[in-house]
């Protein structure tokens, strides 16, 4: 009986000892590893300024659009000078191949005479690529963006010989 018990004794103690020895050897640990790129920033740059020349306007003013492909049309009683006239461009970077979304002023715009209280509007915005979500790719990390409008000139009582200016906002946003 002595001999049964010291049996059951070390069977017992085994048993212990193999289902420990299990249990240590169920969990395991392991070196996991973190990934994390920083991609070039997304930037937008003005590389040409809207510019629609000289002009003299008729006795009933009129409109001068300028495409964004440079491309100059006149409704109304305008005459075009000579002189530059161009689209404005924007030179837009950032990941390689990357969409972006252009956004162009839903208001007119007003250019407002260096020395004097008259005004003209900018109005019907257009770009290349057009406006909208993901219009745009950056093949090789970057696109121009070509954007063109409309003048609206008064006649030349209302819009006096010299120089107008104004500003714009024009949003690029990475998709």
């Amino acid at each position: 009986m002595r001999r049964l018990k010291r049996l059951i004794f070390c069977l017992a103690f085994l048993f212990y000892i193999t289902s420990n020895a299990v249990s240590a050897q169920s969990s395991a640990s392991a070196t996991g590893h973190i990934f994390a790129e920083v991609i070039a920033a997304f930037t937008a740059t003005e590389t040409s300024t809207l510019n629609f020349g000289r002009f003299s306007p008729g006795p009933q003013g009129g409109e001068i659009i300028l495409s964004p492909q440079n491309t100059v049309s006149v409704l109304g009683s305008i005459y075009t000078g000579s002189g530059v006239r161009n689209a404005a461009s924007f030179y837009v970077t950032g990941s390689v191949d990357a969409s972006f979304s252009i956004t162009l002023p839903t208001a007119p715009v007003v250019l407002s005479h260096v020395s004097s209280p008259r005004t003209m509007t900018i109005k019907d915005w257009v770009s290349v690529p057009s406006p909208g979500i993901g219009a745009g790719m950056l093949q090789n990390g970057f696109q121009v963006v070509y954007v063109g409008a409309t003048l609206k000139v008064g006649p030349l009582e209302d819009n006096p010989a010299g120089i107008y200016t104004g500003t714009y906002n024009i949003t690029f946003d990475f998709n």
